[in-house]
Formats: C-alpha cells, sequence, structure tokens
C-alpha cells in the first residue's frame, strides 16, 4: 500500500524517475544541502573531538539532475547470496597496485585519503611526505571536527569509509568483477572518505536503505556518490535502495 509520495517498490528505472519527481512534490521533511546548516553530535567524544561546522559541500541543480539520471539507470535487484565474500577478495587492503588516483605514488591508499581529507596535517619524516602523523578532520557524516593523531590508541578514531561498502558491492555486482576490477573498487578515491571512525563502524555493510550519514546536510552528496561509484563499477541497487536514495535527491533538487 502507498499513501502517493511513499511507494514500497520500485520495480523499474522508469519508476525511480517517476518516484523522484513524485517526492520533489510531497511535503516530505526531505534533507538537503542546505547553506550554513550545522550538525550537533548527541555522541559524547574525548577530548580529540569538538564541535565544529558541518562539512557540508554544495551540490549544484546540475549535479543533482545527474545523480537522479544516474540513479535511473542502476539495474534493481535483489541482492545476490552473500556466499564467498571476505575482505580479500577486494585485494590487499590500500594496496598502492592500482590504476586509480594515487595508485603507484610509493604511498598506501589511507594515507593519501587522509592526505587529501585533512588539514593541517603532519607529516613523518622519511617517507616522502606519505605518512599522515596528525592532522584536522572535518568529519562530513557527524559534522565534527576531528583532531587526528597517528598512534595505536588514536588511529582508529578516523576511518577509512568505503562509501559503497564493500559488503553491499559484493551482493550488488561486485562478485561478478575480477580481482583487478575489485581492488580497483576498493582502493577508488571516489569511493573513500576520511570519517569519524566509531560512526564508520556503525555503519558497517549497509546500504542507503537502512544506514544514510547522521549529518543530514550531508546525505545529498553521500547518495549522489554512491550512484556515482555504483555506475562506474557496474553495481546495481535494490528496491529499497533506489525509494531511498530517490528520497535523499529529491530533497535536494526541492531545496534549491
Amino acid at each position: 500500500m502507498s499513501d502517493g509520495c511513499l511507494p514500497r517498490i520500485l520495480p523499474s528505472r522508469a519508476a525511480v524517475v517517476a518516484a523522484v519527481a513524485v517526492l520533489a512534490g510531497c511535503g516530505l521533511p526531505l534533507p538537503s544541502p542546505g547553506a550554513g546548516v550545522t550538525y550537533a553530535s548527541p555522541r559524547v567524544d574525548g577530548p580529540s573531538s569538538v564541535p565544529g561546522p558541518s562539512f557540508v559541500p554544495s551540490m549544484t541543480p546540475a549535479q543533482v539532475r545527474d545523480a537522479v539520471t544516474a540513479l535511473a539507470a542502476l539495474p534493481i535487484k535483489g541482492r545476490a547470496p552473500r556466499t564467498g565474500y571476505d575482505r580479500e577478495a577486494f585485494g590487499p587492503a590500500w594496496t598502492d597496485d592500482v590504476d586509480v588516483s594515487g595508485g603507484h605514488n610509493g604511498c598506501d591508499t589511507r594515507n593519501d585519503v587522509l592526505r587529501r581529507d585533512l588539514t593541517a596535517e603532519r607529516l613523518k619524516p622519511g617517507t616522502h611526505g606519505c605518512v599522515v602523523l596528525a592532522g584536522t578532520l572535518a568529519d562530513p557524516y557527524t559534522g565534527r571536527t576531528i583532531v587526528f593523531t597517528r598512534g595505536r590508541s588514536t588511529s582508529s578514531r578516523v576511518q577509512i569509509d568505503h562509501v559503497v561498502a564493500l559488503g553491499d558491492a559484493w551482493v550488488t555486482g561486485a562478485q561478478q568483477l575480477t580481482p583487478t576490477q575489485r581492488t580497483t573498487l576498493a582502493n577508488d578515491p571516489l569511493n573513500l572518505l576520511a570519517v569519524d571512525g566509531p560512526t564508520n563502524s556503525a555503519k558497517r555493510d549497509a546500504d542507503a536503505a537502512s544506514w544514510l550519514p547522521p549529518n543530514k546536510a550531508y546525505r545529498c552528496t553521500y547518495v549522489a556518490r554512491q550512484v556515482a561509484v555504483k555506475s562506474r563499477y557496474h553495481l546495481w541497487v535494490t528496491a529499497a535502495e533506489a525509494v531511498q536514495i530517490a528520497r535523499v535527491l529529491a530533497g535536494c533538487s526541492r531545496a534549491r
């Protein structure tokens, strides 16, 4: 049963486009990028995490339209069996031996992303500018500023998230990719973000239907990035996932 604004299933690509149009016209409390929005995390952090402004990259109307178009082009299927999945199916963790931006530069992928996403970073001498010892993260998932310090008990405060989780990728087409393609997916900067560690741990392998960033101001960019990754690697979305992404993108369009 549907109330006219919340379709229960999304059986076709045409229905995705229709759902976006319907949702955009409904008076639903949908997330939007909103300039100047801040998110106050209810979680109490330690001394290396302090409140800060939300990390809200702006999305232009054209970018929103592109995301809607790309979503409509993705196949819609059920999840494949999880049989055979493990992290090793996506190659060595943070390998530099990949043909993407940052690949073959002599530095592992984790440090590449830390250098990209942190500010005021301090690098370890003698590592050719590779290893990040410290820096500041404007965390997109919580809207908080996190002070990162490399160490056994502190490094995990900032983790590198796969925007499309590898477990989700596996059950939406990645098991059909070659080992090289899966390794590339796991190390592609498009699919990677430095984020708050506990929040990333809570996400686990969830897709957009069951998890979105607590920072509502970042949700437009987040789902658009998921669509871009799934498009690049020829993955599919589930019906529930497509509905949720369409709902978020409709809010982005409506806000503009």
